[in-house]
């Protein structure tokens, strides 16, 4: 075969030598790789894209990131660089940090699904990096940015999986650039990814042993056009480039810099022990419905990679964003399971969080399947093995799932958890049985398909929504500056302000709002399950009472760094709740508690009793609850020789409740020291290493309104046996007392 010419439409300022005979090895993989040797006479880059409907594709390459018109086009020949419907060509002289779009003329028929536009620029399904911005070029159609070559090289310094036990696991869900982007983070590089890096010390100083990072993938913050000025995607939920690092979290201004900046974020994290966990999209893009614009799939293969209806003309919109992807056709199957294998093998990510996961179980025409076929793809692929998988296992059009999505291999957002818990803290009627099924781990939901306590990601709040704070400080969302009349966000919050609606200098008011906080976050870290905790929520971070901050890159939603000192009690009081659960293997178990005895014999693994220290009455409806963890037969669950025993008092009433301890000789017959006591003033609401005052087993204890003790069973020192304070005696003191 001949040489090749090139087949240009544009023209470099220098001539570019002939491409080179066809080279049939290198139809795959997708994307833009770099080819070096292999067969090669020079480097260069193959060129991999999909399209069953195109009738010609362009690959539009750029010499800089602000140039608004391609330096040159090359035209790839159906006939020798298309197999079936891969098309593929190789670019010899090019490297890492080349910028190039995608380009394809098809049928332009909307009303069937055909969207092809062959004047549109088009990102590239599988490109590593963009760079530059959102244009808009002289017919006012919007010009994406550009796709970056990348070299996936990177000195890992030996870095791997750190493979911790889910049920060892505590996460803190965070967004990259509002978790540093505040002047009170006093990093060098805010909002970014190395600006995270800075902050290492502090998220190891909490204890906690995985991040969740919001969205990271490749976004449009906001899209140029007519119209009012577009709200910011602060939250970063409409993804355009599902293997590309968000490239407005680098600090650096170099095509493809954020490649880099994020592997170093990860090395940096892994080496303080902690893992990193993606919180992935595939459920709709950026592209939106039929008004929406062409940027990338839409303008390659819009029949396959979205649902439709109206036999075409539509998007079904299961995900409250416009369109839904195609998750279980095959084609986008491949998409997603490639993507996954990508972030887990190029950047070292320990799990995956699927937003709107029950979009994934839905069929072409958005019905619900027993067996979806990405799910399994996912629950099998073997270099995911070793990774966590969490699924939202609900989506907007109604689905929900939780308890019943998927297989062994997934965790779930529980969200019976975290309504079931404000529930009743908020004083609800008849929710005791509710807080006990929570508090042991939740078999209701994942007790009988094989599944275990860890397979419940227990939250009391997430990005979406109240923060901790706010939830009980506000009973009505307070959305206004979202710009929509404050219809948006969820309106079934289960908030309390106990008096006024926001900030106060009520002492009462401000007293109880902080006994809540603590008895919401001493439940949340000494339940049965994976805990996750959202950032700031450890140091009463405000949204001012807005409950959709999707939109606020800014004050609203960035973590403000002088709240870490300026409650510092409550920073501590976490602190040691999540010190305590990591060395205490009775509050991670394996499976579900089954009420047999334990280790020694007489404790039984869970118990639950009255305030009286009978055996509870579920049907009593009473506000109040005993909870016994028993010790697991285990050597850590052990302090010289008295086995960890967990007792939980709680007890959500509006007024004071005395409460005996269970008439159990075992543990009439154990020390049980005070570990947590939400209602007393700091530093005695938490007494870590065991330091707690003794308890009299023979005496009640009087636990104020809204109030939890937990109390843990230990020997006896003689130094906590001396006369102790009138507050220890009391046992529980109310702080405005």
């Amino acid at each position: 075969m001949p040489p090749r010419k090139p087949r240009s439409t544009g023209r470099r300022s220098h001539a570019r030598k002939a491409l080179p005979p066809l080279q049939f090895s290198f139809p795959l993989p997708y994307g833009a790789v770099l080819q070096e040797g292999a067969g090669r006479r020079t480097g260069g880059v193959q060129f991999v894209v999909y399209s069953h409907s195109a009738t010609a594709m362009r690959v539009l390459l750029y010499d800089g990131v602000g140039d608004r018109e391609p330096a040159e086009a090359i035209e790839l020949d159906p006939e020798s660089d298309r197999w079936g419907d891969i098309w593929s060509i190789f670019v010899p002289g090019l490297g890492p940090g080349q910028l190039y779009h995608f380009q394809a003329d098809g049928p332009s028929d909307p009303e069937r699904g055909q969207r092809f536009d062959g004047a549109a620029r088009l990102i590239d399904p599988y490109a590593k990096a963009l760079a530059g911005d959102y244009l808009l070029d002289d017919a006012g159609q919007i010009v994406p940015p550009k796709c970056v070559v990348v070299d996936d090289a990177f000195d890992w310094q030996g870095d791997r999986h750190l493979r911790r036990d889910l049920a060892d696991t505590v996460i803190y869900e965070m967004h990259v650039r509002g978790f540093t982007a505040a002047e009170t983070s006093g990093v060098a590089r805010p909002g970014t990814y190395l600006g995270v890096i800075e902050k290492i010390p502090y998220l190891k100083s909490l204890g906690v042993t995985a991040v969740e990072l919001m969205p990271v993938h490749e976004y449009p913050a906001s899209l140029p056009g007519a119209g009012p000025p577009a709200r910011s995607n602060y939250w970063g939920y409409d993804p355009i480039a599902f293997f590309a690092p968000h490239r407005g979290y680098a600090a650096g201004t170099e095509p493809g810099c954020q490649v880099r900046e994020f592997k170093e974020m990860v090395r940096s994290l892994h080496a303080a022990g902690i893992e990193v966990i993606l919180d992935v999209v595939f459920n709709h893009t950026a592209e939106g419905n039929h008004l929406g614009p062409t940027l990338s799939l839409k303008g390659l293969e819009n029949r396959v990679y979205y649902m439709l209806g109206d036999g075409g003309s539509s998007y079904k919109n299961y995900s409250g964003c416009g369109n839904t992807i195609n998750g279980n056709h095959p084609i986008v199957r491949e998409v997603i399971f490639l993507c996954l294998r990508h972030w887990v093998h190029n950047y070292h990510v320990d799990g995956f969080r699927f937003d709107l996961a029950s979009i994934l179980s839905r069929d072409r025409n958005g019905d619900i399947l027993p067996n979806p076929p990405i799910i399994e793809v996912i629950t099998e692929d073997p270099m995911l093995a070793d990774t966590k998988i969490i699924a939202e296992a609900w989506d907007a059009a109604g689905a929900y799932q939780v308890g019943s999505f998927a297989s062994l291999r997934w965790a779930e957002w529980n969200g019976r958890y975290r309504d079931d818990v404000r529930r009743y803290w908020r004083g609800d009627y008849a929710q005791t049985g509710h807080l006990a099924t929570r508090l042991a781990g939740s078999s209701d939901l994942y007790g009988d398909d094989g599944r275990q306590p860890f397979h419940s990601i227990n939250f009391v709040t997430s990005h979406d929504g109240f923060t901790l704070n706010d939830l009980v400080s506000y009973r009505e969302k307070h959305n206004e500056a979202n710009g929509e009349g404050n219809r948006d966000g969820d309106n079934n919050n289960f908030s309390e302000n106990y008096g006024v609606e926001g900030p106060t200098r009520r002492p009462e008011v401000n007293a109880l709002r902080a006994r809540q906080l603590r008895n919401m976050l001493a439940t949340l870290l000494l339940s049965q399950g994976v805990p996750m905790l959202v950032a700031g929520d450890e140091c009463r971070r405000t949204q001012g009472g807005n409950n959709n901050a999707w939109c606020q890159d800014n004050a609203v939603s960035w973590f403000d760094w002088s709240l870490v000192d300026g409650n510092a009690d409550l920073v501590r009081f976490v602190r040691e709740l999540i010190r305590f659960r990591r060395d205490n293997p009775t509050l991670r178990r394996r499976s579900f508690l089954a009420g047999g005895t334990s280790a020694n014999g007489t404790i039984p693994d869970v118990e639950w009793f009255s305030p009286e220290g009978t055996l509870i009455d579920w049907y009593a409806c009473d506000a109040s609850l005993c909870c016994l963890f028993g010790a697991p037969p285990v050597d850590d669950a052990h302090v010289d020789g008295v086995p960890r025993h967990v007792m939980l008092l709680s007890h959500s009433g509006s007024t004071p409740r005395s409460f005996r301890l269970p008439s159990v000789p075992a543990i009439r017959g154990l020390s049980w020291r005070v570990f947590v006591d939400t209602a007393a003033p700091p530093p005695h609401d938490i007494h870590p290493d065991g330091t707690g005052p003794l308890v009299d087993v023979e005496l009640p204890l009087e636990l104020g309104e809204r109030s939890l003790v937990c109390l843990i069973a230990a020997p006896a020192s003689p130094e906590s046996d001396t006369a102790p304070t009138p507050a220890v005696r009391r046992r529980i003191v109310l702080p405005d007392d």
